[in-house]
């Protein structure tokens, strides 16, 4: 359960935006988002060496 500690008088826009960015960092719409279809172990695996080879090139031009 997410719990956001609201002080009086404090505006409801930003402890909506508090809210949500705890609820984003739980991971519970990429997980279910995840779960709607299948995807085999090898696909998985491809997809995960295809992003560590591009988080590889990015940090490679930043230097």
């Amino acid at each position: 359960m997410i719990i956001v500690p609201v002080k009086y008088g404090e505006n409801i826009d930003r402890d909506l935006k508090k809210f949500k960015r705890k609820f984003e960092k739980t991971g519970v719409v990429k997980e279910l988002l995840a779960r709607q279809q299948y995807n085999k172990p090898s696909v998985l695996k491809l997809l995960k060496m295809q992003h560590a080879i591009y988080v590889q090139q990015l940090r490679a031009n930043e230097e």
